[in-house]
């Protein structure tokens, strides 16, 4: 992390996190750094969103995803207020007398929007018909066979890309020894991209060896 102070709640998360699918298409690229070769056993998660409606579902949902998997793991908001603006050794400081050895930061990087313009479709109908009674909704129709077309009105579709930056440090490095380049399209729920998210950050410190412990099955 670089001197100075941390602002803890400082980057904006947008409304547009409670918008759109409940499941939402999601994607790391990440990289870690080649000469590191420990590994963690217990870190703390650490959003850096100015709202916190936003973070600690965000944070909380992380969070017990890595219990669940047998990662030790504790919330800042746990130990940190977000109201604080904290130096970074007291961070760090507050860390160590956690027992914690990594500290991964989440920081918002700004949302891509797109539309796109759907064309009016005409559909054409047809076939033999039956008997749709009339009873509770009234009227009805008795048909035989008949051809028509039904056509749709054009309209447009929007499409929102959250992007967020993950980043790994462990005790004792200066700079991140694992980063990842998340984007998240469509989301709605803080939580449910939030447990996505932490399901590909846990591969993937798998796939780099970086845990520690047995890792369940």
């Amino acid at each position: 992390m670089k001197a100075g102070k941390l602002y803890f709640g400082l980057l904006a998360v947008v409304a547009v996190f409670m918008l759109a699918s409940c499941s939402s298409p999601i994607t790391l690229v990440s990289w870690k750094n080649p000469d590191y070769k420990s590994q963690i056993s217990k870190v703390v998660v650490m959003p850096l969103f100015e709202k916190l409606e936003y973070l600690k579902p965000f944070e909380q949902s992380v969070d017990a995803y890595f219990e669940k998997q047998g990662l030790k793991s504790i919330g800042s908001l746990d130990f940190l207020n977000p109201n604080i603006k904290y130096p970074i050794a007291d961070i760090k400081h507050k860390c160590d007398s956690l027992g914690a050895d990594a500290i991964l930061v989440f920081r918002y990087k700004g949302t891509d929007k797109t539309e796109e313009y759907i064309p009016p479709t005409t559909y054409v109908t047809g076939g033999y018909g039956g008997y749709w009674g009339g009873g509770y909704w009234g009227g009805g129709y008795y048909g035989g066979y008949g051809i028509g077309t039904v056509s749709t009105g054009g309209y447009w579709t929007s499409t929102a890309v959250v992007n967020v930056k993950a980043s790994l440090y462990t005790h004792g490095s200066k700079d991140a020894i694992w980063t990842g380049d998340i984007t998240i399209t469509d989301p709605q729920y803080v939580d449910q991209s939030a447990v996505q998210i932490a399901q590909y950050i846990y591969a993937d410190w798998q796939k780099y060896n970086l845990l520690k412990f047995a890792a369940k099955k």
